[in-house]
Parts: C-alpha cells; sequence; structure tokens
C-alpha cells in the first residue's frame, strides 16, 4: 500500500533567506542520509555499486512511511508546514540523536520557533555577581560563553590557562575565532580537530535555533574565507550541544595538563553557559594548575 502524504508542503509565501533554515534544512537532511547503509536500517544490500553514498531518497521515505515526492520536497527546504508526526517519523528513520532531532525541529518549523527564541539587540553581558564568582573561583579556569560563542566573562586563571581575553578587541573575544584564526590554538589543544568539531557542531546548533542572526551569518562567513578546516567541518552539519568532558592542554609554560572541563548554562539566561577547568585531586595536572595559579599571579 502506497503511504498515505501528510498535506504537501507549500514553497510559496515568505521565503527565509538563503542561509538559513530552508537551505539548511535540504543539506542538513542529505548529510544525515549520506551516513546511514542498508544494513544500518534493516534494508537488504545486494551488493550493487551505489550511485550515492548512503541511503537513496526512496528507502528514506519507505521507512519513514511518506511517499519519495514529499520527502523530496523536504530535502528541497519546503517544510515549513510538515507536522510533528512527519519530523519524528523521519528523525527515527535516519536514527538521530536527541540534539540532531531539535535540531531537525529548528529547522523545519523556523516561524513557529522564533516566536519562541527571539534575540535581544542589547550586547551581551555578564551579571556583575557572575563576574564575582568568576573571580573568586581561586585556582579554577572559568569563563563565561554568549551566543555565538562569544567570550563575554572570564578569569585570571582562564587568561593564564588559555590567553589573554582582554588584551583583544571585543569583536575578537570569540572560541570559533580563536579556534580557526588564531595559530597559538593548534598548539594549544592537544586534540585540535576534536575541539574544532565542537566549535562548529554548537554554531551549527546556534543557527538553527537563530536563522536570521545577521552576527552569526557575519561570523560563519568570515570563517568560512579564511579557514579551510572549518569549510570542511560546517559543510558536515554536525551538531552538539555544549557539554563535559575531558581536554589535553599544551600549555607553554607548565606543560601538558590534561584538565576536566563542565559547562552549565545559567538559569535566568540561557544563550549563557559557565565554562570551568578543574584536575582531579592529587594529579600532575592538579600540580600544574597550581603552578599557573602562582605564575599568573607573579607581577610583570
Amino acid at each position: 500500500m502506497a503511504p498515505i502524504d501528510p498535506p504537501a508542503p507549500r514553497p510559496d509565501g515568505p521565503q527565509p533567506a538563503r542561509h538559513s533554515a530552508e537551505s539548511q534544512l535540504g543539506e542538513f537532511l542529505r548529510t544525515r542520509r549520506a551516513r546511514l547503509k542498508p544494513g544500518d536500517v534493516g534494508l537488504p544490500d545486494f551488493g550493487r555499486r551505489r550511485r550515492v553514498p548512503g541511503l537513496r531518497r526512496e528507502e528514506l521515505a519507505q521507512l519513514a512511511g511518506v511517499s519519495v515526492a514529499y520527502y523530496t520536497r523536504l530535502e528541497q527546504g519546503h517544510g515549513q508546514n510538515v507536522s510533528v508526526e512527519v519530523l519524528d517519523a523521519i528523525a527515527r528513520a535516519l536514527q538521530l540523536s536527541e540534539t540532531e532531532h531539535a535540531h531537525l525541529t529548528h529547522l523545519a518549523k523556523p516561524k513557529q520557533i522564533r516566536k519562541k527564541k527571539k534575540l535581544s539587540a542589547r550586547p551581551q553581558q555578564v551579571r556583575v555577581q557572575l563576574q564575582h564568582l568568576l573571580d573568586a573561583m581561586e585556582g579554577i579556569p572559568a569563563y563565561v560563553l554568549g551566543r555565538r560563542l562569544e567570550v563575554i566573562g572570564w578569569n585570571r586563571m582562564a587568561c593564564a590557562l588559555l590567553g589573554d581575553f582582554a588584551a583583544l578587541p571585543p569583536e575578537e573575544r570569540n572560541m570559533a575565532r580563536h579556534t580557526f584564526l588564531d595559530p597559538v590554538a593548534h598548539e594549544l589543544y592537544g586534540d585540535w580537530e576534536a575541539k574544532a568539531v565542537e566549535v562548529v557542531s554548537v554554531l551549527r546548533l546556534e543557527a538553527g535555533c537563530y536563522p536570521d542572526d545577521p552576527q552569526l551569518s557575519a561570523l560563519v562567513g568570515e570563517l568560512s574565507v579564511k579557514s579551510e578546516d572549518f569549510r570542511r567541518l560546517w559543510a558536515a552539519h554536525t551538531v552538539q550541544k555544549r557539554g563535559h568532558g575531558t581536554k589535553l592542554i599544551r600549555h607553554p609554560v607548565v606543560g601538558e595538563l590534561t584538565l576536566a572541563y563542565e559547562t552549565l548554562a545559567l538559569p535566568d539566561n540561557h544563550d549563557q553557559h559557565l565554562v570551568t577547568f578543574h584536575a582531579e585531586p592529587g594529579s600532575h595536572a592538579a600540580e600544574s594548575l597550581r603552578l599557573l595559579n602562582s605564575w599568573s599571579t607573579q607581577p610583570a
């Protein structure tokens, strides 16, 4: 029996900019489809050479229970009227993670999402009390990220570990710029590729939430022009939330140290996140942090 389609998504009416959700929707669906093989989803693979990587459109449509024509229109960016049920079915067929599923929803229904998430025109700022907390975190590198991975607050140890944010012009205090445009970053992060993937994945998620943010579009455009690595990773359409884990830092003063990091969303502003680094008690990294703290307090 042929699948019964929901009402066809209509391309007429006002359309978002090509950089926004319309173009991103098709690209995201294609990259997620390309990473799956028939065997991954229980379909037979007869060993014939496939003209495209991953699943064919008709295979994905069959798994999601929609027609090929309907799914094709979604990949062409016409998802303004797609239902939640259809998005859920496509997400299951593509085996999307929870974060990827949420990203797909933002891309397919940008107008509805923007009603809930409006950009403030005011410059991002750190509350005075939060800055006091940062300063009181003696021996713990900590900073605050705003939208677009802008570094909007930090303490002395964060500067000692990662570089002097205060010495940079405000427009250059950005973790994406630091990662891709600062040559020091390649030496600083023991696994630079993992750091770069993390940065791009968070920016992709931001672009899905705020498809009409001109400053984010400008940042992505600049990085795409100036960094081949950024262009490569941006084309992969990976998305992930800010999280936690470990990083190997190769510091020019105290040498290598493996630090755990935590990323915490602030309760009164979910566009701002507090990032902290800490070492396992008694470890070599803990001693290195102690030395770094002592070094950073010495007069110039």
